[in-house]
């Protein structure tokens, strides 16, 4: 019974969607039925654009992701730490912040091209605000209390890197990882806006070369694999928020 409860959980509301999805499509050459997209799909992406589009596109969101969650959590610690700092660097971080990240594009293909350092400049523009900001506020959170007692029992160790390993990161995980979740969707969209400026491969390019040769059923089905992608990003980080923080969410979150 149980079983059955989750099962219909998990997949009531996606077929509920493609159902609705079903009986308004066919209303417009714009809107093609699942079966349709479903075949594009197959025929598109079960081919070699997954070597030519989809892998490097997923590269250039992890290079990105990976270098913004460095850039993040390093700048992020010390201004969490020191209020002096924060007071300076403030003003100049949500000035940069404002900026919409799209808006860089033109600047960074002057500055790096048109090729992958591009690309990833973009994600890395987009992604590092979340996790730095969330950085912050989880290093500016920590219990004095606990501080204190990790003072009495010694945790520290050479320059304070234990005690920064073991008080100051694990204590202000729960906010850096909400920021890391924040800025993989993040990611993914910027991922896709990058590709669709002078660009010869990507998911966005394709995506956008499709509309404009009016392959409706094809652009639905790279517009669908966006969607699994990121699905599948989600769950996978779900999965190790779960382990990293199994002493936050409890004993059996590990096992979830």
């Amino acid at each position: 019974m149980k079983a059955g409860v989750r099962v219909i959980r998990l997949f009531g509301l996606p077929v509920l969607l493609v159902l609705g999805w079903w009986l308004v499509s066919g209303r417009s050459f714009y809107l093609p039925d699942p079966v349709r997209v479903a075949r594009a799909f197959g025929q598109t992406w079960f081919s070699a654009r997954v070597f030519d589009d989809v892998l490097p596109s997923i590269g250039r969101l992890l290079a990105g992701y990976a270098l913004a969650t460095v850039l993040g959590v390093g700048l992020g610690v010390p201004i969490g730490l020191s209020p002096r700092l924060r007071a300076t660097l403030e003003p100049v971080l949500e000035f940069f912040r404002a900026i919409p990240p799209p808006v860089l594009v033109p600047l960074l293909m002057l500055l790096a091209g048109i090729d992958t350092p591009m690309k990833v400049l973009v994600i890395v523009s987009g992604c590092v605000w979340p996790i730095l900001l969330n950085t912050v506020e989880g290093v500016r959170a920590l219990d004095e209390v606990l501080a204190d007692t990790c003072r009495m029992y010694g945790v520290h160790g050479v320059h304070g890197a234990t005690r920064l390993r073991r008080f100051v990161l694990r204590g202000a995980s729960p906010q850096i990882m909400a920021g890391l979740r924040q800025a993989l969707s993040i990611g993914i969209i910027l991922m896709v806006i990058s590709e669709m400026f002078a660009s010869s491969s990507g998911l966005g390019f394709t995506i956008v070369l499709f509309q404009r040769q009016f392959q409706i059923a094809e652009m639905w089905s790279g517009i669908l694999l966006l969607g699994l992608i990121g699905l599948t990003l989600s769950l996978l980080f779900r999965f190790v928020e779960r382990r990293v923080l199994s002493w936050y969410y409890g004993a059996g979150a590990a096992r979830a």
